[in-house]
């Protein structure tokens, strides 16, 4: 049975452990749990267990290779001993207590090691919030298991019992425990480990024994309340940012620094440390305790339960994947990580009011046509594929409704994505490449009229000149493979296509707004998509395509559906003053919405 099935074993237990603990803290009248938060924390532990499909690989793979090779001791018949298994279980313990101290200690390991303190929330659900990214530097703090001759089923089998073990230490509801507390990870423990507290901070790092702590000098004993989180907050449910935002900090920190050996150091030193003249050019607030205020984003109950019934779905699915994912190929493997990925930042983005349901049913009908499609799946594919679409005219139709928007806009909009519908059915049936073809450049069309709203043609003659002569040069290396009817009706997509992202970008170079902007980047992601089409089509076959040509293809449909709006009647300035910002006149907002 591989670690995967074992995790999806392991899921109802969490599960019923985690409802007996909300149970008991709702009939004494002390619930931990917040479903937003503990639906991000497990989105989270799902995400980490998909990914390590794959950084299992990096770090397995490693471990075998040193092993095969350096092993000091490699007595197969020593370490399957009961005592052979103990002294592995213990030398694996004493080897975390090193890379999760480094996770306090050092940036680059804490960037990854922070989404498991992100929650301001301590519960059981906070034991399921795990890195993605943490196998690929944690590795090395292993190799020493590996040189000394542990052989590589037993590390991956007392890793396993080790990530167990720390489960049930994530609760407020067990008090001390006496003599148990002073050799072992406890929940007493733990909770100062999670805690931002000054007394506490960077404590009681052991996973089974916490003798390492008393041994090394970081034991803190519980003695007053803890207050959860990070010292800079996340204020966030999306479960890619949660992974990413330390990364992102780092890397800009690295960027603005002058001194080369500072570029370094910011990876290096402890987290919060920043070279003098990057912290005196971009300050932050210090931090305090008394000002933290919990992160608890506003939605009404019914959004709440259709994100939790989308939540359930993405967990089935999930189970499903990881019960099958060794004996799957590795690029179906990345289908399944992208699907899930996709889906669980739709539910974050839900349950912090950044989408609509509607808007959710679009990501997730776009994301089930490019899996299925990718995965081979043509009935279901030919289902989620329209579905995607009919679902974007809707979510037009309803906003213009709502908002009582200019009736031109709204048909032009509407006329573009019925004739993207148009095409994605044509295309998916053989012999109809040349109608779908037509479809997709009357919808361009229409997008251009689109664009040419609240900006004059072509406003940005640098664009132009690029999407002009990137779409040349697409077309030069298509021609040879294009029969003689194709080769009129390729120049003549290319040509709207170039005019189209032109149009878009020099809207956004007028408008000078993020919702331009977004506009601006689809109908890049637009050229994008119809490039490894044709390639792949045309000149040479794309690994993967399907999943690179539907998800740039929904990408360029999403981000223009989401940020084109109607504008006022906006003030256009000459390019040469470019670096001058245009302002809306008559109180239009800079958001690019009439006021």
């Amino acid at each position: 049975m591989t670690p995967s099935q074992i995790i999806v074993l392991a899921t109802p237990v969490f599960f019923l452990l985690i409802a007996i603990e909300f149970a008991w803290g709702y009939a004494k009248g002390r619930n931990t749990y917040r479903l937003n938060d503990a639906i991000s924390s497990i989105s989270l532990g799902m995400l980490s267990q998909v990914s390590a499909v794959f950084t299992r690989l990096l770090r397995v793979g490693i471990y075998t290779a040193i092993y095969s090779f350096v092993a000091i001791y490699p007595d197969a018949e020593l370490w399957n001993t009961w005592y052979g298994w103990v002294l592995a279980l213990v030398f694996y313990d004493f080897c975390y207590y090193w890379l999760h101290r480094a996770g306090h200690e050092s940036a680059v390991f804490w960037a990854a090691h922070v989404v498991h303190h992100q929650s301001q929330d301590y519960n059981l659900s906070t034991a399921l919030r795990q890195t993605s990214s943490g196998a690929l530097l944690g590795w090395v703090f292993y190799v020493p298991m590996a040189v000394a001759g542990v052989p590589p089923l037993i590390f991956g089998i007392v890793a396993l019992i080790d990530l167990l073990y720390q489960f049930w230490v994530h609760t407020e509801h067990v008090p001390k425990l006496g003599w148990f507390d002073r050799w072992f990870c406890s929940p007493s423990n733990h909770r100062v480990h999670h805690a931002v507290n000054d007394k506490y901070l960077d404590r009681n790092y052991g996973g089974i024994l916490i003798v390492w702590d008393r041994l090394f000098g970081s034991f803190k004993e519980e003695d007053e309340k803890c207050v959860y989180g990070t010292r800079s907050p996340l204020d966030s449910w999306d479960p890619l940012w949660a992974n990413a935002e330390v990364y992102w900090v780092l890397a800009k920190d690295s960027w603005h620094a002058r001194n080369w050996g500072d570029k370094l150091r910011v990876w290096l030193k402890p987290p919060g440390w920043r070279p003098a003249d990057v912290a005196a050019r971009f300050p932050r607030d210090g931090f305090d305790i008394t000002r933290l205020q919990r992160y608890h984003p506003p939605v009404n109950r019914a959004v709440l339960v259709f994100g939790a019934a989308q939540f359930l779905l993405l967990l089935a699915g999930v189970a499903f994947f990881l019960w099958q994912a060794d004996r799957l190929a590795v690029s179906a493997s990345v289908v399944w990580l992208a699907a899930l990925g996709a889906g669980l930042w739709a539910v974050g983005a839900l349950l912090q009011g950044r989408l609509s349901v509607l808007q959710v049913l679009l990501v997730e009908a776009a994301v089930l046509a490019t899996a299925t499609a990718a995965l081979g799946m043509l009935d279901a594919h030919r289902v989620f594929k329209p579905m995607a679409l009919v679902l974007a005219i809707i979510l037009v139709v309803s906003r213009a409704r709502h908002q009582r928007a200019e009736g031109r806009f709204d048909y032009l909009l509407g006329a573009a994505l019925v004739f993207s519908l148009a095409g994605d059915c044509l295309l998916m049936f053989p012999g109809f490449f040349i109608p779908g073809l037509v479809a997709f450049l009357i919808a361009h069309l229409f997008y251009i009229a689109l664009f040419k709203q609240g900006a004059p043609w072509f406003a940005s003659q640098r664009a132009l000149l690029l999407t002009l002569a990137v779409g040349a040069a697409m077309y030069a290396f298509l021609f040879p493979g294009l029969n003689p009817v194709l080769r009129v009706a390729v120049a003549a997509y290319v040509l709207v296509i170039a005019l189209m992202a032109a149009q878009a970008i020099g809207r956004a170079t007028v408008l000078r707004d993020k919702a331009a902007l977004g506009v601006a980047i689809g109908a890049g992601f637009f050229m994008l998509s119809d490039a490894l089409l044709a390639t792949n089509k045309f000149a040479q076959p794309v690994p993967m395509a399907q999943l690179w040509v539907l998800s740039t293809y929904y990408i360029a449909q999403i981000l223009i559906v989401l940020h084109a709006r109607p504008t006022a009647a906006w003030r256009l300035v000459p390019l040469e003053a470019a670096h001058t910002p245009a302002g809306p006149p008559g109180g239009a907002h800079r958001d690019g919405q009439s006021a």
